[in-house]
């Protein structure tokens, strides 16, 4: 032990005890902030990948049956992958003003969807000061 700190010293390095259950105990020779910060790093990643990325699909209010299929096989990717889908609308200056239309077409969207791959909602259909969203996900 005294000679494996030895070593640790000249290198500038840590000595790490790995496990304490054993006789003699498991020790590494290792730069310890540098252990820390891979732990981190991948604590952060296992974190992103279980919450699900979000991914965003705007339409337009006056968007094209054949733009919304587009959008919807673009959907359809991103379902299958496990991940989730935040679906906007942003409405302009009188647009504002016919909120069930822009509705109509956002259910329009959903129902391309849905004959595609199923989904579920996970936030409802919201009204925000610049349009409406939608979050959605895989069955």
């Amino acid at each position: 032990m005294s000679e494996a700190l030895r070593i640790a010293r000249e290198r500038n390095l840590d000595l790490i005890q790995v496990t304490e259950k054993v006789e003699p105990p498991v020790c590494k020779i290792m730069d310890y902030g540098k252990y820390l910060y891979r732990l981190e790093k991948k604590e952060r990643q296992t974190r992103l990948k279980s919450s699900g990325e979000i991914k965003g699909i705007r339409l337009g209010f006056n968007i094209s049956l054949h733009d919304l299929e587009i959008r919807a096989n673009q959907a359809e990717k991103f379902l299958r992958k496990g991940q989730k889908i935040k679906i906007e609308m942003i409405l302009r200056g009188r647009e504002k003003t016919h909120g069930d239309f822009a509705k109509e077409k956002i259910k329009q969207f959903l129902e391309i969807l849905e004959r595609k791959i199923p989904t579920k909602i996970e936030r409802e259909l919201k009204r925000e000061p610049r349009g409406f969203t939608i979050i959605i996900s895989k069955k």
